[in-house]
């Protein structure tokens, strides 16, 4: 049901509950290492999807810096009831990108009730202006995709053309999610720059970031071999920073729509480029 890529679309996800550092000094030209908790819950779901209740939690770690490559490593647990039964599903993944020399490995975990679902890994690569991909598992292959971007890669894009005023635009994503074997087309729509005002900061996580200025940001993911009018498989929205921070994040699967808070964060270092 959740793709791998619900972890990734995190990276620039920040410290929005900061204790001892201000939020605006956390980044300095790109994004924030951090580790992060946040409560997940059912918005709205329809009588279609077959759901009555979820809720879950998800563990998220990301660190690294723009020329030393990201690494993120991911768990995100859900309970959900279905009204005749109740399944817990389980998550798990690490991905590292290197932006420098466009290289990107990854690997899946997903359990049902604690029962291995699916296991999937393997490496990317940007070659001669296609992707190319070595899986390891579920079993070993070689795929090749037209031009893509990664995870940490497309959110950078995402914050440089906010900054530019940019507030429309489409890109191919490769992220190692499903079975690893495909990359998705994105739009991308960025509202305009917003100050936030004294009734949006109720709390802790909220202040850290009050008086500071942001995008709302909406992206769309699609199937890239669907053809005709179709509808997306499924759209994110948040606040963005100029620093890379968000925060206010809603998932929308189309049956069912996901929110998700932040409630507790730890800064792992500033992200900046060092020398060696």
């Amino acid at each position: 049901m959740f793709r791998s890529s619900f972890a990734v679309v995190l990276t620039a996800f920040g410290a929005l509950s900061m204790t001892g550092a201000s939020a605006n000094a956390a980044v300095a030209g790109g994004l924030v290492p951090h580790r992060a908790v946040y409560d997940i819950e059912l918005k709205q779901a329809s009588d279609r999807s077959g759901i009555e209740g979820m809720r879950g939690r998800m563990v998220y770690e990301f660190s690294g810096s723009e020329c030393a490559g990201y690494t993120t490593n991911f768990r995100f647990v859900t309970r959900i009831d279905t009204g005749e039964q109740v399944r817990v599903t389980d998550q798990q993944s690490f991905t590292f990108e290197d932006l420098a020399k466009g290289k990107f490995r990854f690997e899946t975990k997903s359990f049902t009730d604690d029962q291995l679902d699916k296991d999937v890994s393997g490496a990317a690569a940007d070659e001669n202006g296609k992707v190319k991909i070595e899986l390891s598992e579920p079993a070993k292959r070689a795929v090749e995709l037209a031009d893509s971007r990664f995870p940490a890669e497309h959110m950078l894009e995402v914050i440089d053309n906010a900054r530019k005023g940019r507030t429309f635009f489409e890109a191919r994503i490769f992220d190692g999610s499903e079975d690893g074997d495909k990359s998705y087309l994105t739009t991308t729509i960025v509202g305009p720059e917003r100050k936030p005002v004294t009734t949006e900061s109720k709390d802790k996580a909220s202040e850290a970031l009050a008086g500071t200025a942001y995008w709302p940001v909406s992206i769309a993911y699609y199937d890239e071999k669907a053809v005709g009018d179709v509808l997306p498989i499924y759209t994110q929205s948040f606040k963005l920073y100029e620093n890379g921070i968000t925060q206010d994040l809603t998932l929308d699967y189309g049956d069912f729509i996901l929110s998700g808070k932040l409630t507790n964060l730890e800064v792992l270092g500033s992200g900046d480029c060092k020398p060696r």
